[in-house]
């Protein structure tokens, strides 16, 4: 365990007792309350940078997915199970851009917690139960497109709304469920209480995970992560056998019947290959992450504090991602945007509105 690295507390003890007892100039979290937390603060320039990038990501991550919800709400034509499970992880993404990342962005640019002991536990919380949310929306997200570029005519048939009700409950409930058990309980500090005890301070927030629950964080993360490479693997190799299919055709003698299915095959496959691209982002934004967390706590917790700042922006920066990547990809997305900025979903039967262009 990292609390039998006796030389790790003691450094720890002597850094803070070199910090509190230090120079008078010495900046802390609040000046005036005993065992106040050191405040390491940036100069005025990377101060306003760093407090326009991350709050730009904030913005991002709300604007752009509650456009992403009440696109998929509000137009029929974009009622199906496959997009309630998109709308779904878009409600996540939106959730970490409005409940982790403005109070993240004040912690990181002013080294200091000001949210007190309540929100901070909180906040762990819903970080790590979006995370995990978003991951097996992800999943389940993956599993639904193998069905549709496989077998696209029976499709619709096979993954109804019923089951993607489930998908969508089994995505909230077990994160949720898991993540405040873990916190609350206080299952993730057992056998870390004299480092807990070292480095607790007033304002800050630092929320300490022993081994075993790190492990089984990562393979939370891992397993649904491999179910995604298989299955997106397997997405690819088909919708390869399928343009080579297409292309032997000739179009002067393809059924009609032929042509709808080929219609219908590439929908898909264009809908896989964006989906794709979206767990590829998240697997990049939140795999350094996870694979720093689970050698932290095997070697004594010694990512630096900057490094650890540096890869969990990068995770929160994938809940901006995915309305940028659906804005990329799909016509419709932008033309629901349009109508939404412009005021036009307030006319009446403006949710029958087509936004497909075929």
């Amino acid at each position: 365990m990292a609390t039998d690295d006796e030389s790790f507390l003691q450094d720890q003890d002597s850094i803070l007792s070199r910090d509190l007892f230090s120079a008078p100039s010495a900046l802390l979290c609040y000046e005036n309350l005993n065992g106040s937390c050191i405040r390491y603060p940036y100069s005025p320039g990377p101060r306003l940078i760093l407090y326009a990038v991350f709050g730009f990501g904030a913005v991002l991550a709300v604007c752009g997915n509650l456009l992403v919800m009440m696109s998929i709400l509000h137009f029929r034509q974009l009622h199906s199970p496959a997009n309630f499970l998109v709308a779904s992880l878009a409600c996540a993404d939106f959730l970490v851009g409005l409940t982790v990342m403005p109070f993240s962005t004040v912690r990181s640019v002013e080294s200091c917690w000001y949210f007190g002991d309540t929100y901070c536990k909180l906040h762990s919380c819903f970080e790590g139960s979006f995370c995990y949310s978003s991951i097996f929306h992800l999943c389940f997200i993956s599993v639904d497109r193998y069905i549709a570029v496989s077998d696209p005519l029976t499709y619709p048939t096979r993954f109804t709304a019923s089951s993607s009700g489930k998908c969508i409950a089994f995505s909230w409930v077990l994160p949720i469920i898991y993540s405040f058990s873990l916190l609350y309980t206080g299952a993730n500090e057992a056998g870390l209480e004299d480092l807990v005890t070292a480095l607790t301070c007033v304002g800050g927030c630092q929320v300490a995970v022993n081994q075993s629950w790190v492990f089984i964080n990562f393979l939370l993360f891992f397993i649904p992560t491999l179910i995604m490479i298989t299955v997106y693997s397997k997405i690819f190799l088909i919708a390869k056998q399928q343009a080579q299919k297409i292309e032997r055709m000739s179009n002067q003698t393809a059924k009609a019947s032929d042509s709808y299915k080929d219609r219908v095959a590439r929908r898909e496959r264009k809908a896989a290959k964006t989906l794709g691209i979206a767990v590829t982002a998240f697997l990049l934004s939140w795999l350094p992450y996870f694979i720093d967390s689970i050698i932290d706590a095997f070697l004594g917790f010694i990512t630096p504090t900057y490094v650890f700042e540096i890869l969990i922006w990068i995770a929160y920066y994938n809940s901006a991602m995915n309305p940028l990547i659906y804005a990329f990809f799909y016509p419709w997305f932008r033309k629901a945007i349009k109508l939404i900025v412009t005021g036009r979903i307030l006319r009446e039967n403006s949710s029958a509105t087509n936004l497909f262009f075929e």
